[in-house]
């Protein structure tokens, strides 16, 4: 019963949601309404994962690449080639794959853009342990395909990999992962700037920019929404001589400042955008440091299994997926997630009213604790945004779970692929994803997308908050009647059930556009210059509201 209860619970709280097809909040666009546009350049830079930085002939090279991008020359071939000998130097195309609702039918010119951050470790699959890390997993490709089917723009970028973590020492090990931390968020700021430069090709908002990011993304996103002034770097975790304030494993004269300029080895430049970002979710990571925090951060919302054997769910040490090697100290979002709500972040949305069934789920689990064996975790309490998961135990040899929202191929060449002698990726990724499978992942997104979505609507004033997660009263909603629909002219609302007492019309933003105090069982209301295109229409009554899609001719 354990093992089915929380499956079941997400898949009612899924077709809960869909009482109302509010844009951004549920669906109004259908998979043949969304296109993708695979393999688009953001950016070019230097490779850390292929380049053999320790060659006598890196200074030369760096200064020819230097010259090239500052002249807006072609970069010479041989360094996009990793197999190419005669550059020690290597750059790398960083790329996206952008899923939109097609412009063709979407008539808005102004949407909001969703930034997708893979997992992975930093590090390639399977070298990773895993069959996923790459911006076309199945997660990634699932949460921006629902996010393009709810309106939004979303992006799942690539951004630059490599590090050791066989490396013989804790210190080195954690030198390497926060510069791979720290390129990756440059690769974020870079491709936010790059689809801002674009924003009337892509219809967008910049003033309204989501990063989700997922897993080793989640460290990302979280770091992208936090790391703000270059004193930063040097909190005593980033030193290598704790004593020293002076030196931090980031030198940033070598890898560039905080957007990822003037750097020896940085090849990006300014576009006359900025990088801003308006919203932060986690998927299952960690923030390098609550002292990163400060009242004014963009909201967050945090997703989080209570035992992540990886990313700790209140404060730990990140280890090595595939050695188990200590590499960095950070906080998870059972502790970050309370300084938000402190520093009043969250303010925006922490009033949603209890009648959504994913926010009464996550709200239900504050203060409890959980207990698997002989370990306990309390949930903490002032934690609005953060939506524990809770799993069950398994047993031995499986580990603890961290992210069911995950799944694969099992049958891929990466999936079978040894990482350990006799065990494949996709049987040690089974360790802490026991029951993975494609209708397992699904229903956790479910539960991510009827949480998340609400929350970025209010905070980001994509529509109005009133409308957000209510639930319909079902006995009403069986009488109320919208017709004819389409319509041209006017159209006819009715309830069976009880009395309209007010119509509210919202367009697919959810922009009130009218509103009538109706009074009565039935009421005929004329279109008076409505625009064509998809509405919802809301009737209130004494105990609740009903909501229906219309469309106008």
């Amino acid at each position: 019963m354990n093992r089915t209860l929380p499956l079941a619970l997400a898949a009612a709280l899924g077709m809960a949601t869909s009482a109302h097809a509010q844009r951004y909040i549920n669906e109004v666009f259908t998979n043949a309404q969304v296109t993708v546009t695979p393999d688009v350049i953001y950016g070019t830079n230097i490779d850390f994962l292929t380049s053999n930085l320790s060659s006598p002939n890196v200074p030369v090279e760096v200064t020819e690449l230097q010259t090239a991008v500052t002249l807006g020359d072609s970069i010479p071939a041989a360094y996009f080639n990793p197999a190419d000998p005669s550059t020690a130097v290597k750059v790398t195309n960083v790329r996206m794959d952008i899923y939109q609702p097609d412009q063709a039918v979407d008539a808005e010119i102004e949407r909001p853009l969703v930034v997708y951050l893979h997992t992975g470790n930093a590090l390639p699959p399977p070298i990773n342990g895993s069959p996923n890390g790459t911006r076309k997993d199945s997660s990634a490709v699932e949460v921006c395909t629902r996010m393009a089917r709810r309106g939004y723009v979303a992006v799942s970028m690539s951004y630059r990999l490599g590090w050791n973590p066989l490396a013989a020492t804790e210190q080195e090990r954690r030198g390497q992962l926060l510069n791979a931390i720290y390129r990756a968020i440059h690769d974020v700021r870079q491709c936010v700037r790059t689809m801002k430069a674009d924003a009337a090709t892509y219809r967008i908002d910049p003033t309204k920019v989501i990063v989700i990011g997922e897993g080793t993304g989640g460290y990302i996103s979280l770091a992208n929404a936090t790391l703000d002034e270059g004193s930063e770097l040097f909190i005593p975790k980033f030193r290598p001589d704790p004593f020293n304030p002076n030196v931090s494993y980031v030198d940033t004269t070598l890898v560039g400042n905080l957007s990822g300029f003037n750097g020896q080895l940085a090849l990006y430049r300014p576009n006359g955008q900025d990088h801003d970002t308006h919203f932060c979710v986690n998927l299952g990571g960690a923030l390098a440091d609550t002292s990163w925090l400060a009242p004014g951060d963009v909201p967050m919302v945090a997703f989080h299994t209570v035992f992540d054997p990886f990313a700790p769910f209140t404060e730990g040490i990140v280890i090595v997926p595939t050695t188990g090697g200590p590499v960095v100290p950070v906080q998870g979002s059972n502790l970050f997630m309370q300084l938000v709500n402190t520093y009043g972040n969250n303010s925006s949305f922490a009033n949603l009213p209890s009648n959504n069934p994913f926010t009464n789920r996550a709200r239900a689990l504050y203060g409890t604790t959980q207990t698997h064996g002989n370990n306990s975790v309390q949930i903490r309490t002032g934690t609005e945004g953060l939506f524990p998961m809770v799993r069950p135990q398994w047993p031995a040899p499986a580990q603890e779970e961290a992210s069911p929202w995950q799944w694969w191929d099992p049958t891929s060449p990466i999936a079978q692929t040894e990482v350990a002698p006799g065990i494949t990726a996709h049987v040690a990724s089974l360790a802490s994803n026991p029951d993975m499978s494609g209708n397992k992942g699904r229903t956790y997104i479910d539960t991510i997308m009827g949480y998340m979505n609400p929350r970025i609507v209010c905070a980001l004033q994509l529509g109005p908050c009133s409308l957000v997660g209510m639930d319909e009263n079902d006995a009403l909603a069986a009488g109320v009647n919208v017709y004819p629909n389409p319509a041209s002219d006017r159209f006819t609302v009715s309830s069976e059930a009880a009395l309209i007492e007010r119509l509210e019309i919202y367009d697919i933003n959810g922009r009130l556009v009218r509103s009538t105090n109706v009074n009565a069982w039935q009421a005929m209301i004329e279109r008076q210059g409505l625009i064509a295109g998809a509405y919802h229409v809301t009737l209130r009554f004494a105990d609740g509201a009903v909501t229906r899609k219309l469309m106008l001719d």
